[in-house]
């Protein structure tokens, strides 16, 4: 009788845990909005956001939270690059820039164990010398992600924009006012992503901002110089009075003056580059040529 109700009271306690358990994934996994407490309106939808859009955030939020302050500490001075970055390559505008370099350190951190593990079957008691070193290399392997991934976003603007300004100035001179082809511009566009940036302009006026001020929160998000240069023209037009459609046009033709210049400079320094390269086959060629015959002089004299 006695094993019967050890046997009912560990039964209940499994129910127990497993109820916990649950309830514990349930809350973890839960996107739908925080209550607004004592913090920060917008911080707390900010929160909101990143909890509905990212599983990392939701699952590993306590962890998230530690890195970022101690990010917040010690890089300090990389956090405005971090954050113009963040916008260049077109992540969501609610990651701050601590917050998301601990999420590139918390992947480092979850592969630390497995770079362990597999790196001790092999050196032993190196191994776990060399599985930290592996995980510090991917943090920084990350890290020179994000800035690969906003330079090759701004080179895809720089890319299709005089198209798109051709095509603003096209539907300005046919008689559509700003709004009608900034909107048919971006539809036409909007799988590439100057028409999800001008986009944004395009929201961010909808809902009452004017050009020049949504205008220039795209210059401050893509902090990209040809870029500045090309929105500060255009802004200065709007503010002078200048025909939008005559601005449009005079950029487009820069930008393309531009990327020509951008072209020949690269295919002068191809040159140089492949310097090396070719000394390096020329010499291969030569000892692979030679080789035999100098091979088979030495041996007939080491013979003779």
């Amino acid at each position: 009788m006695r094993g019967f109700e050890l046997l009912v009271l560990g039964c209940g306690l499994m129910a127990g845990a497993a109820f916990v358990l649950v309830k514990t994934i349930r809350n973890t996994l839960y996107s739908e909005d925080l209550e607004q407490g004592q913090e920060w309106r917008y911080d707390v939808n900010r929160i909101n956001e990143l909890r509905s859009h990212s599983a990392v955030y939701r699952l590993f939020y306590p962890a998230i939270v530690v890195l970022a302050a101690f990010n917040r500490r010690f890089f300090r001075d990389s956090l405005p690059t971090v954050a113009r970055e963040i916008q260049a390559a077109g992540f969501s505008r609610f990651w701050t820039p601590e917050e998301f370099l601990a999420r590139q350190q918390l992947y480092a951190l979850l592969l630390a164990p497995i770079y362990v593990a597999v790196c001790m079957d092999f050196l032993d008691e190196l191994g776990i010398v060399t599985g930290l070193g592996l995980a510090a290399l991917t943090a920084f392997a990350l890290r020179r992600r994000l800035s690969a991934q906003a330079y090759y976003r701004l080179f895809q603007i720089k890319k299709k924009l005089p198209y798109l300004l051709d095509l603003l100035t096209l539907l300005m001179e046919a008689g559509a006012t700003f709004l009608q082809a900034l909107k048919e511009s971006v539809s036409e566009f909007r799988e590439q992503p100057v028409g999800v940036e001008f986009g944004r302009v395009l929201a961010e006026i909808s809902m009452g901002k004017s050009r020049t001020t949504a205008l220039e929160g795209m210059r401050d998000r893509l902090s990209d110089d040809e870029i500045t240069s090309i929105l500060g023209s255009i802004i200065q037009g709007e503010q002078l009075g200048t025909p939008l459609a005559t601005v449009f046009r005079t950029q487009a033709d820069v930008l393309r003056i531009k990327r020509t210049q951008r072209a020949e400079t690269i295919a002068g320094e191809a040159g140089v580059k492949m310097l090396l390269p070719a000394i390096l086959v020329m010499a291969a060629t030569v000892i692979i040529i030679l080789g035999p015959f100098v091979i088979g002089f030495l041996y007939e004299e080491y013979l003779g």
